[in-house]
């Protein structure tokens, strides 16, 4: 998979962008708040739809305007492919529109049409902090995979809404509305623990194996912790066991008007030889586990789809130390195409194409500046 055209307008500090960059790795230089981090979002949002950085779509547009497009062009195994995200606000609100192929389309047709695995600082928080972090980790790995599961995550969350409103509107909620969705939860719920306890698995052999190359001795486990345990990988075990589960539950989500059981509270454990990493490891450990992570979601990606995702590292190799950047950088260099932004060229870089960036101007890197080797 890789992107051949990308063109921005009113996009964050963008007026207007045209950009066509090199297969393999492509570095973005420049000083902080000249747009680097804004290109790699207008990237990601032209391939999921949706921004790394905010939930707040309207922040997108342009100080000054009402409408802001990301558009591109290409080529995934299918063949070539145009992609459209429009973001509009009005006196009604901010909405998306999105177009494949000319053709106007439901975020749920338009997402995994091109495959993103991104990496920001924020990232680096997959470790210590909350549980939140990790699920939205798969779930966003999840739905790019798989039409169905993004399918099972939204009923399930609109369940969740449903009945958690009712517990929360009344003293004694509707036993009956209560069944109706915990029958849908069920379903859902079902559906998306047994694609996440499969995800784990793979992610977890994935990383095992990058966290290898960089730590030497030190062993990454990575294991599916859901809300509701089961015994066996199968529809019929985890349905049951999420079924008992909510009925033991039942009289104490009534008093707590909450929504106590289900994938909405499941984690994603991380240990280092075998005690819990984020107890127990160093900042430097933390860091080491997160990249194995994401080289591990890439690959993992990779290999199910057929096809390799786009990979965006918004200004991480700050956060590492010389070693692990340059040891990253080498790997990163064999994907089919990543694109990298940095305050400056990092050392150890292998062959790229580079970028300067300097007010929203993206111009090709003086030849005279290109670093040696």
């Amino acid at each position: 998979m890789k992107l051949l055209s990308l063109h921005l307008s009113n996009v964050r500090n963008y007026a207007h962008l045209e950009l066509e960059p090199a297969d393999g790795l492509n570095v973005f230089v420049g000083r902080n708040a000249q747009g680097k981090s804004n290109l790699l979002e207008a990237i990601s949002l032209l391939g999921t739809g949706k921004s790394f950085r905010t939930s707040i779509e309207r922040d997108v547009i342009r100080e000054g305007f009402e409408l802001a497009t990301i558009s591109g062009q290409a080529r995934v195994r299918a063949g070539l492919i145009r992609l459209a995200c429009t973001v509009s606000a009005g006196a009604r609100g901010t909405r998306k529109m999105y177009a494949v192929n000319g053709r106007a389309v439901r975020y749920a047709a338009y997402l995994g049409s091109v495959r993103v695995v991104t990496f920001v600082p924020s990232d680096l928080q997959l470790v210590a902090g909350p549980p939140a972090g990790r699920r939205a980790f798969m779930n966003s790995a999840l739905a790019q995979e798989d039409r169905r599961y993004y399918h099972e995550l939204a009923r399930y969350q609109k369940a969740l809404a449903q009945k958690s409103a009712v517990l929360k509107a009344d003293d004694s909620p509707d036993s009956e509305l209560l069944t109706v969705y915990n029958e849908t939860l069920i379903e859902a719920g079902t559906q998306v623990m047994l694609a996440r306890l499969a995800f784990a698995g793979h992610l977890g052999s994935a990383a095992a194996s990058a966290h290898r190359r960089w730590s030497g001795s030190e062993e990454l486990g990575v294991s599916y912790r859901p809300n509701v345990p089961f015994e066996a990988g199968t529809a019929d075990a985890v349905a049951g066991a999420f079924a008992a589960r909510l009925r033991e539950v039942a009289g104490a989500e009534r008093i707590r008007r909450t929504c106590l059981a289900g994938p909405h509270r499941d984690d994603l454990e991380l240990r280092l030889n075998g005690l819990a990493l984020a107890a127990f490891g160093s900042q430097g450990q933390h860091r080491t586990a997160v990249l194995a992570l994401k080289v591990a979601e890439y690959t993992v990606m990779r290999d199910h789809s057929g096809e390799a995702p786009l990979l965006l590292l918004d200004d991480v190799l700050s956060e590492l130390d010389a070693d692990r950047a340059r040891s990253f950088l080498e790997g990163v260099g064999d994907f089919e195409q990543s694109f990298v932004t940095a305050t400056h060229v990092p050392e150890g870089l292998p062959p790229a194409r580079l970028f300067r960036i300097e007010q929203a101007r993206v111009t090709p890197f003086p030849s005279a500046d290109m670093p040696a080797g």
